[in-house]
């Protein structure tokens, strides 16, 4: 009678084999060829919405500020680098003329034709300094009486005026800040009530400021792609959140469905009670083949903030992953084993009894 032993590894064997027909039979019977509900009043890729009536700014946001209107407050003082040009009355008679552009020098005077020189000017206004001047001029050419010529002084460039247009980041406190003047809260805000509080901070320094206010970079809301991992970890992906995405856009984010990934894709979305008032779909089933293969649009669904979109695991790949987290320890337990039997085998007999060589014999 003849008996063949069965060695671990063959048991081993038997199990793996076992547990497979075990998941086809569990995958066969979980896997549903049924096509997914369609919900028919959910904005999809063809019948897009706007899904926030205004947009609310929020934390990590960049604005792009434009100034349309930047005029100081009155009355304004003249200080050193602003740009002033003079007009001058009555001075033909004398044979010369001051008007013209000039720059108020650092420390704050601006330096006439001959015989008038540098007058101080800085800390007057235009009017104040348009008579400073006239009492220099009638001084320097000898005239008693002023009253025949005079002199105006307007601003035709500002140096003290900080430049705010440009990009302005969302603070972690919710506030942007617009340098000399300060820091304004826009955090919660919609586009008009941010120009509102930037306008209003700026009235402070400057008549009437009028700014322009949009939005250069959404970063503070986000949807998200979870991809389960099939036993080697989940992976989550952030995407910023514009409005316009749909379960497509998602996916096209990374790079199509992996090698551990199934065909099965939902969304699960927190609430749309925010948005819509009415019955809330937390899990909205995706038919992966109809909106590729069959480009049907009835699940490709508009995605909405803070959406999860979830692709399963694919079965197979998982329960291999798994068996070999399981048999990994035992192959390595019998690799020693055997490695060492060899080892004890190889080096007994002629080799220890006269240190021959176990292949080829003792010389």
């Amino acid at each position: 009678m003849f008996v063949q032993t069965i060695s671990f590894r063959q048991v081993l064997t038997l199990l793996v084999l076992s547990g497979a027909v075990f998941a086809c039979t569990a995958g066969c019977v979980s896997t549903s060829s049924k096509r997914p509900p369609v919900y028919a009043n959910l904005p999809k890729e063809m019948a897009k919405t706007s899904p926030l009536a205004e947009y609310d700014i929020g934390i990590s946001d960049m604005l792009i500020v434009e100034a349309v209107r930047m005029v100081p407050k009155s009355p304004y003082l003249l200080q050193a680098s602003d740009g002033v040009f003079i007009r001058d009355y009555g001075l033909e008679d004398e044979g010369f003329s001051i008007a013209g552009s000039y720059p108020i020098q650092p420390g704050g005077t601006v330096v006439l034709p001959p015989p008038i020189g540098a007058i101080n000017i800085a800390g007057l206004t235009c009017e104040d300094a348009g008579e400073i001047i006239v009492q220099k001029v009638g001084k320097e050419i000898g005239l008693a009486n002023t009253s025949d010529i005079g002199v105006s002084v307007e601003l035709v460039s500002i140096s003290g005026l900080q430049p705010i247009a440009g990009e302005h980041a969302v603070r972690a406190d919710g506030c942007i800040q617009l340098g000399i003047y300060g820091s304004v809260h826009v955090a919660g805000l919609t586009l008009s009530e941010a120009k509102e509080a930037i306008e209003f901070q700026l009235s402070k320094y400057l008549d009437n400021p009028e700014v322009a206010v949009d939005v250069y970079s959404f970063n503070s809301k986000h949807y998200y792609v979870v991809m389960q991992g099939a036993g080697y970890g989940d992976k989550l992906i952030p995407f910023p959140y514009t409005g316009n995405e749909t379960v497509l856009h998602a996916i096209a984010g990374i790079n199509g469905l992996d090698r551990v990934s199934s065909k099965r894709v939902w969304i699960a979305r927190p609430s749309l009670m925010n948005y819509y008032g009415q019955q809330e779909y937390n899990i909205l089933a995706v038919d992966w083949q109809g909106i590729t293969a069959n480009a049907s649009p009835q699940t490709n669904y508009q995605l909405m903030e803070e959406d999860r979109i979830y692709i399963a695991e694919d079965k197979w790949v998982a329960f291999d992953t798994n068996l070999s987290k399981i048999t990994a320890p035992f192959e390595r337990i019998m690799g020693f084993s055997l490695l060492g039997a060899q080892t004890a085998t190889r080096y007994s007999g002629p080799v220890l009894k006269g240190g021959g060589n176990p292949v080829g014999g003792g010389n």
